[in-house]
């Protein structure tokens, strides 16, 4: 059994956590270093709050105690590839555009930066996870609006390419209604959610999952308003606004996804290739002659 890591146990409780343990909880995402490192006095007093907020939001997180909590982030710390890196090349990157006006050079550098820095916190086992979830699904229902729309309709598209009963939800096109009563346990959500999030995307990821779906969120930040309803985060490192700067790096832990689908059911997915190859030259009129 994969452990939950400290990240995964703060989104799924955020929810019943005080005011005061969120606020410690939000310390703990953003100054893990800080947390591997201190006792929960001064933890307690970096964050805001007090050594005894910081030991009851560990025994809330269904930790032993405080160290237990500890000894769980210095260990992911020591498998974590360093996001600092990511930063640096983008800020070197500015300096050393700055004044030389080339505007092609910086975007792919500032590209390449996020990629990177989504690399770093992309765990392994949430990727192996959500690939299961994908391959187990016998309905997949995908979910964007907004700045979220354009890789959805990508994702559902190449989904449904590689292994078929995969759909895009359009919103105010479809019958929601009709459509939320043949959403059960067979079915798999995946919710894109980048801001400005859509209360739309929530809303009916929150009802899919009452009906006993799963739900894969794809999204910014482990406390987005799609993290707590998730039941497995891809986090992305998407700098706003996300139509203009974000979708490289979006669009990257998309192909990551559809890639560890293809590698997971290789010989299935060949199949399905064949079929979609077949039946697209009876109904689409490609042009011949030119293999694209």
């Amino acid at each position: 059994m994969i452990m939950e890591s400290v990240q995964e146990r703060i989104r799924k409780h955020y929810p019943e956590l005080t005011n005061q343990q969120k606020l410690a909880a939000k310390f703990i995402l953003a100054e893990p270093k800080t947390v591997a490192l201190q006792p929960a006095k001064v933890v307690g007093t970096l964050s805001g709050t007090s050594e005894t907020t910081i030991i009851r939001l560990s025994y809330a997180l269904a930790y032993s105690g405080y160290s237990e909590l500890q000894n769980e982030i210095r260990s992911s710390l020591l498998e974590k590839v360093p996001k600092a890196d990511a930063i640096h090349s983008l800020r070197t990157a500015a300096v050393e555009m700055k004044g030389k006006q080339d505007l092609i050079s910086y975007n792919m550098e500032q590209d390449v930066a996020y990629i990177r820095q989504t690399l770093g916190e992309l765990q392994k086992d949430h990727l192996l996870q959500a690939v299961s979830s994908i391959k187990a699904a016998k309905h997949i229902l995908v979910v964007g609006f907004r700045s979220s729309y354009a890789p959805a309709h990508w994702l559902a598209f190449t989904l449904n390419v590689v292994r078929g009963n995969a759909h895009l939800y359009n919103g105010p096109v479809d019958d929601v209604n009709y459509l939320l009563t043949q959403i059960n346990q067979e079915w798999l959500v995946i919710a894109l959610s980048f801001p400005r999030y859509t209360s739309e995307t929530i809303l009916f990821t929150k009802a899919a999952k009452e009906r006993g779906a799963k739900i894969i969120g794809i999204t910014d930040d482990e406390l987005s308003p799609i993290g707590p309803v998730a039941d497995q985060i891809l986090k992305v490192s998407a700098p706003a606004p996300t139509a203009l700067k974000g979708m490289t790096a979006i669009f990257s832990m998309l192909n990551i996804l559809i890639s560890g689908v293809v590698q997971a059911d290789g010989e299935q997915v060949q199949q399905r290739l064949k079929e979609y190859e077949e039946t697209s030259r009876q109904i689409y009129p490609f042009v011949e002659g030119i293999e694209v």
